[in-house]
This record gives C-alpha cells, structure tokens and sequence, in this order.
C-alpha cells in the first residue's frame, strides 16, 4: 500500500516525508482494517516530525485522523462492526499512524459515520474536535457557567468549540486576529476580540462586567496569563502546558485542568478508551443533524499532504485541511 513515512529518526523536517510501498497492517484481536478515504491534517502531526516520538520503529508512517470503510474484523466483535461499515478514528500517536490506503485500529475507538456525513466531514473533526468536545463536555460542570472564552477561534480546536459552546448555551469570547474576524463572527462568537490590537483583559472586563469568564480554553500556551481572566468559580483547560505558579486557586474557587487527547492511548484504560468513539459518535450525530459545521478550509490529495502540513505550520489556515484518498 502506499504511505507517507519518515524513514528514520533523524528526519525531522516535513520536507522529509517519502511516499513509499509499505506492508497492509496485520491485525492482532480486537482490531479492525479500514480502507482509509479521508485524512484529517493536523498541527501535532508537523510537531511530531520535528520530535518523533520515543516509540517509533521505521519506516514510520505519519497521521492521527482517519476516515473509511472497514475491509476487515479480527477477534471479538462487542461494537457490532460489519465488512463496509463507514467509520473514524483518532489514533495512537505512538503507533504506525494513518496517512496510508489503509490502517488498524483498536475497535473500541472506532466511531460510525452516519449515511448523510461525509468522510471529509467526519474525518476534520476528530482531533481537534475530540479536544474542543472533551474540554466542554467532560471537563466541565456547565451549571451555572454562562460565559467562556476560546483562544485561537478560527483554528481547529477552536472552530468547533465556538459551536459546541453555543449549542450549551454559553455566551461566547474569543480572540482572533483581524483578518479571521468573520469566521468567528459566522460560526457565532458572541464577542470577538483581535489579540493584536485589543487589550484582552480590557475587553474582558468591558464584556463581564468585571467579573471574569467562567470558562477558558486555551490552546496557545502562555496559560498563566489567563489565571487572572477567570471568574468566581471559574476554570481554565490547557491543552498545551498547565500553569504551576504561587496563584491562590482556593481564594476565588477556581480550577485549572490539564487536557491531553492522544495520551488516553497510553493510558490503557478502557472506560477512557471506549469515550473516544463515544464522543466522535457525538460530533457525527451533531455533523448528521447539520447543527455542527467541520469548517474544511481545503480539500487535499494524499501526495500533497506535506503541502498541506506545511501551511498549518506556518499558522495562517483556518480551520481544517483534510486530504483524500
């Protein structure tokens, strides 16, 4: 089958990625083979080439996100699969990855694809989806919240977690830059704010009356910064990197939380695991039922998917990009 791989460990640069003849996947009990359809390009896929991970044997093949067809079924079958069943999955980073004709999976992970969604569709919203989900939808306790601001509103994680925010029902912050404003305004931010030209704390302060956001999700690091920004009762979720500093958590009942998607792979608890396919049937049935838009910016061809990791790292695309095969 054909692949994007790095051949060994001193490659580190996405200029480095070969298109090379490498085995189908053999599956082990539990696991099932997908003929991939659609690639979702995303930026931890640029950061791993730049520092692969420890676990890695090569040929390494890159990619997290994948969307196809199951072509075959190994061992115990408790999910129902059947041969055809259209399906994605978000995978194990420390594994052979997905950006190849074909690829494994642990069933337990796998998610349907409803009839009327796309395999572009279901294939965008996996990592940056299952982030923006897990940070509204597992991390919190919405009762009582009312407001939250997202940082970055038009890249991945952000697009859908504007929408996924006011379908709570949560009034939305975000900040962007100048020329993203109107993504953000169309997938419904209650307030934009340009990170460039604004004062953040000011604009903060104007829009909560003083009182702080309830809920902040930052995936841009400088996390500390956000401490302050934070309402009575209030909780930041880091994607990047959690704060350790002297600030006094207890004094106004604040909370920071640590999100790390790709890690619940190494975790090998089963509860966590199965909650991926949980949570992408969630983004699928919200895809279905045309209440959640997967904001593809471009669709790609497979050969060209180092093109496309190339403008997610230089940060200017909005967003996803997904490639085809």
């Amino acid at each position: 089958m054909n692949a994007l791989v790095l051949d060994n460990n001193n490659q580190t640069h996405i200029s480095d990625i070969t298109l090379k003849d490498m085995p189908i996947p053999e599956l082990n009990n539990n696991e099932i083979l997908i003929k991939v359809h659609a690639l979702g390009l995303n930026p931890v896929d640029f950061k791993l080439i730049q520092e692969h991970d420890s676990n890695w044997t090569y040929p390494h093949i890159l990619g997290l996100d994948a969307a196809g067809e199951i072509v075959k079924i190994k061992g115990i079958n408790n999910r129902n699969f059947q041969i055809g069943d259209r399906v994605f999955f978000h995978n194990d980073l420390t594994k052979q990855g997905v950006f190849a004709e074909y690829a494994k999976a642990k069933a337990n992970i796998v998610a349907h694809i409803p009839d009327n969604v796309s395999y572009e569709s279901a294939a965008a919203v996996l990592c940056s989806g299952l982030t923006a989900y897990a940070a509204i939808h597992r991390k919190m306790n919405l009762i009582g919240k009312k407001t939250i601001l997202i940082h970055a509103g038009a890249g991945g994680v952000g697009t859908i977690a504007i929408q996924l925010a006011k379908l709570a029902g949560l009034e939305v912050i975000t900040t962007v830059s100048e020329q993203k404003k109107n993504i953000a305004q169309k997938l419904g931010a209650d307030h934009i704010i340009d990170y460039r030209h604004e004062n953040i704390d000011q604009r903060i302060a104007e829009i909560t009356d003083n009182n702080g956001v309830d809920i902040i999700i930052n995936d841009i690091g400088n996390s500390k910064a956000d401490l302050s920004r934070l309402a009575y009762n209030g909780a930041l979720i880091c994607i990047l990197e959690t704060p350790l500093t002297s600030y006094n958590l207890s004094a106004k009942g604040q909370s920071v939380m640590g999100l790390n998607l790709g890690g619940v792979h190494q975790s090998n608890y089963d509860n966590q695991l199965n909650d991926l396919a949980i949570m992408a049937e969630s983004l699928a049935k919200l895809l279905s039922e045309k209440k959640l838009d997967p904001v593809i910016s471009e669709v790609i061809d497979f050969e060209d998917i180092g093109k496309g990791l190339e403008k997610l790292s230089e940060r200017k695309t909005i967003g996803k990009i997904v490639a085809t095969i």
